[in-house]
């Protein structure tokens, strides 16, 4: 059933506090999660910290304010009156003198800490006082744990003489009580107390960022202190396992002398909550957790979260040792970026963001020089900028590494022969052309080849890029040709050349070819070398 709350409880600015009333025992926790829980801890502070604490809220506002929590009256009342009602406080009546009939009615509401409001409190301040650190094993206990067994059986061989007629005394009865109290609690605070150090130790495994200090530390603490408890819980098992044997089977005489104390009882006639080891079960459980019996025993699951640790100790070696791996710590690149961020202004904070997580403003970045179109560049809006093919993998994956397999390498003897007979087949036609040069001779008038007529042109256009003056009769021998030209300067003489796509006119010279004879003597050689 969800009741809204009646906003006494609730801060005089905000919003009515949404409650839901469940009448269980998870009311009993509803104060921590209250945005005036700060409010409430220091109420239960006042009212289940000390011992038998009961106060009115005009009381309790007083002392509230010495201790910097300035509530009035009816604030301290509103909020004794929620916390009754969530079963953390009850309500005592206690005769008071009253001026006025409110003074009456509020003195008569005073307020001490339920059961289990006291019990809640001193474990939610137990866990807020507590440090993240790591916390000690009381592995001291374990001998102690031995000696209380010893003292348990020497007292039963003392009471075990009333089976002889002789009176137990209740003094006796009394130590052996304490002593099975105080193995039970030793068991417990063993229990707590290791369980904290390796969730602590769970805890730090955890980190992926050991380096340096940290896990040297951390390695210490692993083979040293790891290994003290191990060696304890080693060494005080056996004896532990032979006392609870040998108590177990005097349980009977155990209980039933335990059981002559007296036993305080509830007003409705049912037993009170008694201490741990009065009964058969709770015996059982305790030589179960050395044993095994029931299951994984207690000295077993601590030697396999020791190897687990060491197991782990030795990850985070290889991870530190390895040259390039993937779980390479940026503890300290972060712990350096942010120490750059608390000495930088707004603005050079703004570039360092920017910098750091590559939160740039859009810009059209291009692809590169295959793009055929270069107009767009970087201060081009993506709404102007002509469409550009992004790869597959860039658009859905940003990955820019090449897919499938590498082309093969070309072999490059096909190219080399392939150079080799574009050549042979050029100097064949210049040769060829050569020769119908040598045979016009005089080539005033001739009619050749288009490819004859262009070789003249280049090996004239040779010939007046050495000799500009033509003063005189100049010679230009070609030896891969087996050709030399001739020309003889005449003013009055035009050289025309004719070939089927037009003729050439060369004026002021007569031009001749003839044979190299060079040329002819070698290439019988060449033959025969060949």
């Amino acid at each position: 059933m969800a009741v809204a709350s009646n906003g006494l409880d609730q801060p005089e600015s905000s919003a009515p506090e949404q409650i839901l009333v469940t009448g269980t025992r998870h009311d009993l926790f509803r104060y921590l999660t209250s945005p005036l829980a700060e409010e409430y801890r220091a109420l239960l502070g006042l009212l289940a910290g000390p011992l038998l604490a009961d106060y009115s809220p005009a009381e309790a506002a007083a002392l509230l304010s010495e201790r910097g929590h300035h509530l009035t009256e009816d604030q301290v009342y509103a909020r004794c009156e929620a916390l009754e009602r969530w079963g953390n406080l009850v309500r005592g009546v206690r005769d008071t003198h009253a001026a006025t009939i409110r003074e009456f009615h509020r003195g008569r509401n005073r307020f001490h800490a339920s059961k289990l409001g006291g019990r809640i409190y001193r474990d939610t301040e137990s866990i807020m006082s507590a440090s993240e650190g790591a916390r000690e094993v009381a592995r001291e206990l374990l001998g102690a744990t031995v000696e209380r067994l010893d003292s348990i059986l020497s007292r039963l061989d003392v009471l075990a003489l009333a089976d002889a007629g002789e009176s137990v005394s209740a003094l006796d009865v009394e130590a052996l009580a304490g002593d099975v109290t105080v193995v039970f609690s030793n068991q417990r605070l063993f229990n707590e107390s290791v369980s904290d150090f390796y969730a602590y130790l769970n805890q730090v495994l955890t980190r992926y960022d050991l380096v340096g200090s940290e896990y040297q530390q951390f390695k210490e603490l692993l083979l040293t202190y790891i290994g003290l408890i191990t060696a304890d819980v080693t060494r005080h098992t056996p004896a532990i396992i032979d006392r609870l044997g040998q108590i177990d089977g005097r349980m009977n005489t155990l209980l039933t002398l335990l059981d002559t104390q007296a036993r305080l009882i509830a007003h409705d006639g049912s037993a009170a909550e008694q201490q741990a080891g009065r009964t058969a079960e709770e015996w059982a459980l305790l030589t179960a957790w050395y044993t095994g019996s029931a299951g994984r025993s207690g000295p077993d699951t601590l030697r396999a979260a020791a190897d687990q640790a060491l197991g782990q100790l030795l990850t985070n070696a290889k991870r530190m040792l390895a040259a390039a791996g993937t779980g390479l710590s940026r503890r300290d690149d972060l712990i350096k970026l942010a120490g750059w961020f608390d000495k930088s202004d707004m603005d050079t904070a703004h570039r360092l963001f920017a910098a750091a997580f590559g939160a740039y403003s859009s810009r059209h970045l291009l692809l590169g020089p295959d793009i055929a179109l270069t107009v767009d560049g970087v201060s081009t809006s993506w709404w102007d900028a002509a469409p550009v093919d992004v790869p597959v993998s860039l658009r859905e994956r940003g990955d820019r590494s090449a897919r499938g397999r590498t082309s093969p390498v070309p072999d490059p003897g096909l190219a080399r022969e392939a150079v080799l007979a574009s050549a042979r087949l050029e100097i064949e036609a210049r040769r060829a052309a050569s020769a119908e040069l040598v045979a016009a001779g005089d080539l005033d008038g001739a009619h050749v080849s288009p490819a004859a007529r262009d070789l003249v042109m280049d090996q004239l256009g040779n010939l007046m890029a050495i000799h500009q003056d033509l003063s005189s009769t100049l010679s230009f021998s070609d030896t891969d040709l087996g050709m030399v030209l001739t020309v003889v300067p005449d003013p009055n003489r035009v050289t025309v050349i004719s070939a089927s796509d037009g003729a050439v006119s060369i004026h002021g010279v007569s031009l001749h070819a003839t044979p190299d004879q060079e040329t002819d003597d070698a290439r019988p050689r060449e033959a025969a070398l060949a």
